[in-house]
């Protein structure tokens, strides 16, 4: 067992695993703020690539709609975007009145470049354990996934395509 901290001095008695959960929630943010360093975005421009990437191009609406932003906000990050050459504006594939925000290939390879020698590591980690440990493992992070999911109502949820 360990010790969280739980606010002006207030100490909850947790298991370890739940307290490296924290750590690693804490380390991704931090890796976060390095990909965005590295990509010389703010948070809310790497989190818009982070979507644009996983989902290909999206209408300037569904980016708002996945940002949790107004489109007036938006508008101003896709123009950063734009700006440092991380993303382009093209017309709708089939809607010639419309755009669709595409995130450019160089900027993909640039994330991906960041991103993949940790991914491997981690898998390498996971590939470690025996087939019987690995399935605990991973039902262990997948009851605690739905944990989180149960925590964030699920209007936030589908905005944000994390159902």
């Amino acid at each position: 067992m360990g010790d969280m901290q739980a606010g002006e001095g207030t100490r909850i008695e947790v298991h370890e695993s739940t307290r490296l959960l924290r750590e690693f929630t804490q380390l991704s943010d931090d890796f976060q703020a390095h990909l965005g360093r590295e990509l010389t975005v703010n948070s809310t421009d790497l989190q818009a690539m982070q979507y644009l990437i996983q989902r290909g191009p999206m209408s300037p609406t569904a980016l708002a709609r996945a940002l949790d932003i107004s489109t007036a906000a938006t508008t101003v990050v896709v123009d950063r975007l734009v700006k440092v050459g991380h993303v382009t504006r093209e017309a709708h594939p089939t809607d010639r009145r419309a755009v669709v925000v595409v995130p450019a290939p160089q900027s993909i390879a640039s994330a991906m470049a960041a991103l993949t020698p940790m991914v491997r590591s981690i898998d390498r980690v996971i590939q470690s354990f025996s087939e019987e440990e690995r399935d605990t493992i991973t039902e262990y992070l997948r009851r605690v996934v739905d944990v989180y999911r149960e925590s964030i109502p699920e209007d936030v949820r589908v905005a944000r395509g994390t159902r």
